[in-house]
């Protein structure tokens, strides 16, 4: 009886993170395009309100170059910041190498957000040397 109770849980664990991972591959099916750089590029040029750019380094990180239209997130302030991360909006998040994009998903995904896209690292962006800000601006 118990080993059949422990089978039954083993499986309806299995069928909710399978459901859960599949809703949010479907929710962020929109994204996609958006792995591609050129396509990100447009997005900046053209922002759209449902989607943020989440940059989640350091702001010394961000103020070296980041992508455009994308806001200083730090990854260790994701979770006391949720209230300006609305669960109805789009979110594409970068760091350095895609670890704390990752991570951070991770996270929010426990608390219901499932419109999410790790783009990975800051790294990839092909044109950040149009991206950093010059001294004189500072």
């Amino acid at each position: 009886m118990k080993r059949t109770s422990i089978l039954l849980l083993a499986i309806l664990l299995f069928f909710g993170f399978a459901c859960s991972s599949r809703q949010l591959a479907e929710e962020s099916k929109s994204l996609y395009p958006y792995l591609e750089a050129e396509a990100l590029l447009a997005l900046t040029q053209n922002p759209d309100p449902q989607i943020r750019i989440i940059d989640l380094r350091s702001p010394e990180a961000y103020a070296r170059g980041h992508i455009p239209t994308a806001v200083n997130m730090p990854s260790g302030e994701i979770m006391t910041r949720l209230k300006e991360l609305p669960r109805s909006q789009y979110l594409i998040f970068y760091c350095e190498s895609g670890g704390r994009a990752h991570m951070v998903i991770e996270q929010l995904k426990n608390k219901g957000y499932i419109r999410m896209l790790n783009w990975g690292g800051y790294s990839r962006w092909p044109h950040a040397a149009s991206s950093a800000i010059q001294p004189s601006e500072f």
